[in-house]
């Protein structure tokens, strides 16, 4: 429960205080590339219950349609702006909303697509126990994750050989999560936003 109002009370806060920034980016998308400011992928959440992830939107309208689920650094659906924000992770910002919502946490495993979902092994499928994150220790190890995909099939290097390896970490989150590792996450990961 103490989570839970420090998740509420710090997404609120922070969406009051990014709101003039989220505009700026909002006008930054418009004026890049037609169509919606915000993404709104599904996910898996808690007890494997599907919910609507918010993110600023960073590829052309259609991406979906037009490529695979995983995007490799160099993906030509990736709009200029969208390269910037993903890169510096601000396209995951808006899922404090889903904080607000209670659909999320600021710091539990990465919410998964369901078509990865149902790669998961049982052990795996423990960390749809917990509210997923906005951010992870699987999120900061893998945090150019574009990057390390480059010039390999995607889909295939995925679920063979990165999402195991992220899974492992948040696995390994799950079973040592403490105040004191959640606090270090949010700094590293404000850390890293800003550098």
């Amino acid at each position: 429960m103490a989570k839970r109002v420090f998740d509420f009370v710090c997404a609120a806060l922070g969406l009051v205080i990014l709101m003039p920034f989220f505009a700026v980016i909002a006008l930054a998308i418009r004026l890049n590339s037609p169509g919606p400011v915000f993404f709104r992928g599904e996910r898996v959440g808690m007890g494997g219950k599907p919910f609507r992830v918010f993110k600023f939107r960073t590829m052309v309208v259609g991406a979906a349609q037009q490529g695979p689920g995983i995007t490799a650094r160099g993906d030509a659906r990736i709009t200029r702006v969208g390269r910037f924000l993903r890169s510096s992770k601000i396209d995951e910002l808006p899922q404090l909303l889903n904080v607000l919502r209670g659909e999320m946490s600021l710091v539990g495993p990465r919410p998964e697509d369901p078509r990865y979902v149902a790669h998961y092994t049982a052990a795996q499928r423990r960390l749809l126990q917990v509210r997923p994150g906005i951010t992870s220790p699987a999120t900061l190890r893998y945090h150019h994750e574009e990057r390390w995909l480059e010039g390999k099939d995607g889909e295939t290097a995925y679920l063979d050989e990165l999402m195991p390896r992220k899974l492992a970490i948040e696995l390994e989150y799950l079973d040592t999560r403490a105040w004191s590792t959640d606090l270090r996450i949010i700094l590293q990961t404000l850390l890293a936003i800003f550098r």
